[in-house]
């Protein structure tokens, strides 16, 4: 018997056909002698729904926020009430519950707090009661008694909060594809759903444009040792299995994965005084803003000047822009130049630490396709290039098949 926390998203109770699906799953589950607790989201496109509610009359400041977290909590608030009573209904004993009925305690932050407990003592009476819990994910209580909402990604990290106070076995998200995959495999047929990977694999893929776990909910499930298995609600398959690295493989496989975003923008500064202090002057009107960088790189110049570019969400590309004009004038710089057409792409892979020219044959692969690289960073396990948007397919499969991603064998 295993103790599972079966999170499903939006898409996964997108109406009452599909959450009786879900009881079915979940029924299944129980059927086999598992301990389960459920954590649900929104029916899907609800949050949008009440988003828009909002826009036509929030009045903007510190109350709106956080009356915001109020209106977006009641999403969740549906579907715990729908998905519990279909249990009962299929004879499975089972009680809903909100945030702050637990509770999921968070700090202040409306909009995208953080979780710093879960008090275990009812979900622990409920499964020695031999009932299923069904929870609101994306929500929790402050410490001065309001609703607090967890942002982006919100449901995922719920649900790992509440497999790491529980100790569960492991933690299962449920979505709309297979698992994680090798890339994405819409621009990739050949791309194959990987059976294992590390954390830090699939953080650096979540954070350079895989979009099927956010970041925050690793981060946890990483800090806190909580076993992660991404799966399919509408397919029976067993889903990728994220966990430490020593319980991978003694030998991992070179690269594990290929990210990639359209979402960015390069901004570049030229002409720039070689000097100490310099980055900061040109990034701090940037952070003021709350824009986030992603890639910087700056080149020695022979004559005491430089250049300085770095990469920004598309979104903030126009403000960026025009923060970046003023520092030129303050700091006496030749030139801004932007550009809006640039994707980012990584290949990711614990293999990378103990093997060499790795970078080397990345460059060799986008070199053969005649494909210009603007940009380079790396990590420990993790190269990203930044090229030409419209490259960018091509780089995607040409590095897929060139890394021999489609036919590595997984243990």
């Amino acid at each position: 018997m295993a103790r599972l926390v079966m999170k499903f998203g939006g898409t996964s109770v997108a109406n009452v056909g599909l959450i009786e699906k879900i009881a079915d799953r979940v029924v299944k589950s129980r059927a086999q002698g598992h301990e389960v607790i459920v954590v649900v989201s929104a029916m899907g496109h609800e949050t949008d729904r009440l988003v828009s509610l909002a826009e036509e009359v929030d009045a903007g400041g510190a109350d709106s926020v956080r009356e915001l977290d109020v209106l977006l909590s009641t999403g969740e608030q549906v579907t715990t009430a729908l998905l519990a009573m279909m249990l009962v209904k299929k004879g499975i004993t089972a009680k809903s519950y909100q945030g702050h009925q637990i509770k999921i305690l968070t700090d202040d932050a409306h909009g995208r707090a953080r979780v710093m407990t879960v008090e275990e003592d009812r979900l622990l009476a409920d499964l020695a009661e031999q009932r299923v819990p069904v929870i609101a994910g994306f929500q929790g209580i402050s410490p001065s008694g309001r609703v607090t909402t967890l942002g982006r990604g919100g449901s995922d990290t719920t649900a790992v909060a509440v497999a790491s106070a529980l100790q569960a076995d492991e933690c299962q998200i449920f979505t709309d594809v297979d698992g994680v995959f090798t890339t994405d495999p819409r621009v990739v047929p050949e791309a194959r759903c990987m059976s294992r990977i590390t954390f830090e694999e699939m953080l650096e893929l979540a954070s350079s444009g895989s979009k099927v776990l956010h970041t925050r909910a690793v981060e946890l499930a990483n800090k806190n040792k909580v076993a992660l298995r991404v799966l399919s609600s509408f397919n029976d398959v067993a889903g990728t299995l994220i966990t430490s690295e020593d319980q991978i493989m003694m030998e991992a496989p070179l690269i594990s994965g290929i990210a990639f975003t359209k979402d960015e923008a390069k901004l570049t500064l030229r002409g720039v005084k070689d000097q100490p202090g310099i980055a900061s002057k040109i990034l701090a009107p940037i952070s003021e803003a709350s824009i986030e960088v992603d890639m910087i790189v700056q080149n020695t110049g022979a004559d005491g000047n430089t250049d300085f570019t770095f990469t920004v969400q598309r979104s903030d590309f126009q403000t960026a822009h025009q923060l970046l004009a003023g520092v030129a004038r303050t700091i006496e710089a030749a030139e801004v130049l932007g550009d809006e057409r640039i994707a980012k792409l990584s290949i990711v892979g614990v293999g990378m630490r103990s093997h060499a020219g790795v970078a080397t044959q990345m460059f060799e692969i986008l070199a053969k396709e005649s494909i210009n690289i603007q940009v380079i960073s790396t990590s420990e396990i993790k190269i990203s290039v930044v090229i030409d948007e419209k490259y960018l397919e091509l780089a995607a499969r040409a590095l897929h098949a060139g890394f021999g991603l489609e036919v590595v064998a997984e243990t």
